[in-house]
């Protein structure tokens, strides 16, 4: 009988990271450190921000009165004291925001700036604080100030934390119906939007219709756009003075209808985009089973075609539904009284300086955006694959009426969205609506005008410029890493949720949480407030999310064994990163590039509060100049985001074919 023996227990095998392992976590590491800065922090300093609640503590505040000879003082007595004696101030009075002020004087109704008489200040409490004219003061000795000096004296509001902010706002009636009216306008758009994509999307993958290929770069227009532009065409088309006025039969353009149509415009390509993916991979051979057994065509479109396509319908919902909800442009524009949250973060930041309250007001925009978004990942998670190696691409079959039908449908939305677009061409060309008709270029004079100037133009070239090549360089970057990294399963899925977060953040929320995080001078970072420099970082922030997946996307598709096999051969990864990667990955590469640019030229939300004077953009002077009356002018302005965004795409196309005509040869047999 054989004896086998135990070998002795040797100490346990474990892989050890090459150079290449931990400079790849190391570049993921900075651009997930990047995320942190430029997004989590600014979010979680905002939501703190929220539960902030300023007041006047009058017993905080202690005073002496002298006689006049001023030498000789009445006892102490608090602020408190003498607002009870006379009634001044009513406890809503003494509510306020951080910058909130009080003068001394107005707790003395006999006071006179030539009197003798001298009075003394000092904080009963350590936090208390006072201003003697910009000069901040904060001391438990008595300060002295004669009767000239003491008119300037003014009381500080302290900071206190509590739900009082949240209570404040649910208690407005007229804050917070502006819940309600979001939620109902978001929905009717997002009802009307996805009817009209897939309509337009069914046309074009299931019929044989003529000019498929305009009627989609028609359908794309409103992309090139920013959203204040659909609401200037409405008033030209719809207002008190517009064209088809009488078309409304009394109603107003002006409010939810306005808001409605214009939204229906501007999230229409981002529909389109996401049904007629979901539509173009169906199985042929699902129709034919279909035929086989003599379903009809209504019986076929429900049990087929619809489960076929119900997770990109979903999809294309929750992303116009988040569009809608968080956009703030067309609302500013034709809104007119109807309050929407994004309206409201506005005229709280901007109308009354009140940052506290605006910070709960993004808080809970960011609520239905963040369980949008959720229920998004959700449903794309639950869908399977519908092609398979044996599935037959499903090919159109010319039928005469139904093309004409389809070609009826396209038409009708390529119709409305010209409208819009020639609609604004007509406004910035013509003198003076309605009166002078004819055409002229004196609109395009922008630095006649309030708003910029042509300066702000040139500011979006080159932040669009910018956006679009750094931040390629930082998402791809972090896309490779993140997908051609082995191991660190922990560190991936936290980078992977930080790259994702930006698409649920509305791009209100993101500018205001810059304010809190950025414009405050203990931060290192505090210098590139109002510089180019952090509307960059914004911009790129908050469309991170799609040029993410789109590298991802592009990334899957090539072969893991790429990098072993150049490690087995003592390649260092940069090398193939610079000499596979990057050529294969070049058309996602470059769409990326145009996605950044064109969302840079056209953004609003993101940047209304975070620009300066010497960095206004193109879109706030749309906004600014529509603020001003100069609609006219704003229209123009509008039509030159269009102008550059179509020249950029053209550049991009013609770009794209040259360059990849000798890159991607070996995509072609």
């Amino acid at each position: 009988m054989a004896v086998t023996q135990a070998l002795p227990a040797g100490r346990a095998v474990s892989l050890r990271l090459d150079a290449d392992g931990w400079i790849k976590r190391a570049f993921m590491a900075v651009i997930a450190l990047y995320l942190v800065i430029t997004l989590a922090l600014p979010l979680y300093t905002m939501l703190s921000r929220s539960f902030v609640t300023y007041g006047f503590d009058l017993d905080a505040y202690e005073l002496q009165v002298s006689d006049e000879t001023g030498r000789n003082f009445a006892p102490p007595v608090t602020a408190a004291a003498l607002n009870a004696q006379l009634q001044r101030f009513a406890p809503a009075d003494l509510r306020s925001s951080a910058e909130g002020r009080i003068p001394v004087v107005d707790l003395f109704p006999d006071f006179s700036f030539r009197s003798p008489v001298v009075y003394r200040l000092r904080a009963a409490k350590p936090d208390a604080q006072w201003l003697v004219g910009l000069d901040p003061v904060s001391s438990t000795d008595w300060q002295e100030y004669d009767s000239n000096s003491f008119r300037r004296v003014s009381l500080r509001p302290v900071a206190t934390a509590g739900f009082q902010n949240y209570a404040a706002y649910f208690g407005n009636p007229a804050l917070s119906r502006s819940i309600v009216n979001s939620l109902t306008i978001a929905t009717i758009s997002t009802l009307f939007t996805v009817l009209a994509a897939f309509g337009f999307a069914f046309a074009l993958n299931r019929s044989c219709m003529r000019l498929k290929g305009p009627m989609k770069m028609i359908a794309m227009m409103p992309i090139l756009v920013p959203s204040l532009l659909p609401g200037i065409a409405l008033i030209y088309l719809f207002g008190k003075q517009g064209m088809l006025s009488g078309l409304l039969m009394g109603h107003s353009i002006y409010g939810p209808l306005g808001i409605v149509i214009g939204s229906v415009f501007f999230t229409f390509p981002h529909a389109l985009i996401i049904i007629s993916t979901a539509l173009s991979i169906s199985d042929q051979r699902q129709y034919e089973a279909a035929e086989a057994l003599r379903a009809s065509r209504w019986r076929t479109f429900w049990t087929v075609t619809i489960p076929g396509a119900r997770y990109g319908l979903i999809s294309a919902a929750f992303v116009t539904f988040t569009l809608v909800i968080t956009d703030f442009g067309l609302p500013k524009v034709i809104g007119g009284q109807f309050n929407v949250l994004a309206i409201d973060i506005y005229k709280q930041v901007i109308g009354q300086q009140n940052f506290e309250m605006g910070a709960v007001v993004s808080v809970v925009l960011l609520v239905p955006a963040v369980l949008a978004f959720l229920i998004d990942r959700y449903v794309q998670r639950r869908q399977v694959s519908l092609l398979s190696s044996k599935s037959v691409p499903y090919q159109p079959r010319p039928r005469a009426g139904f093309d004409r039908l389809c070609f009826g449908w396209c038409a009708l939305v390529a119709l409305f969205i010209l409208a819009i677009i020639g609609t604004c061409q007509l406004a910035a060309m013509v003198k003076f609506w309605p009166y002078d008709l004819s055409l002229s270029l004196r609109n395009f004079a922008f630095d006649r005008m309030d708003g910029g100037g042509w300066g702000a133009y040139w500011n979006s070239i080159r932040l669009a410029s910018l956006t679009a090549v750094i931040g390629t360089v930082i998402v791809f970057t972090g896309a490779y890493m993140v997908e051609k990294l082995d191991g660190f399963a922990v560190g991936r899925a936290a980078f992977q949720f930080l790259a994702m977060l930006p698409m649920a953040v509305p791009g209100m929320v993101l500018g205001l949480s810059y304010i809190f995080f950025f414009n405050n001078p203990a931060n290192p970072l505090n210098a590139i407030y109002g510089t180019m420099t952090i509307l960059v970082i914004s911009t790129i922030t908050h469309f991170y999310t799609v040029g993410h997946l789109t590298a991802l996307t592009a990334l899957k598709q090539i072969d893991p064994e790429f990098e072993p096999v150049a490690g087995s051969l003592r390649q260092p990864f940069y090398r193939v990163f610079a000499r596979v990667t990057v050529p294969i990955c070049l058309p996602a590469i470059l769409d990326i590039m145009i996605y950044l640019f064109v969302n840079a030229m056209t953004t609003v939300s993101a940047v209304v509060f975070i620009y300066s004077t010497h960095t206004a953009l193109a879109s706030i002077a749309v906004l600014n100049m529509d603020d001003a009356g100069d609609i006219a002018p704003a229209a123009a302005m509008g039509m030159m985001i269009f102008y550059t965004n179509v020249a950029a795409r053209l550049l991009h196309a013609l770009l794209s074919r040259r360059i990849l005509r000798r890159t991607q040869a070996w995509r072609r047999r």
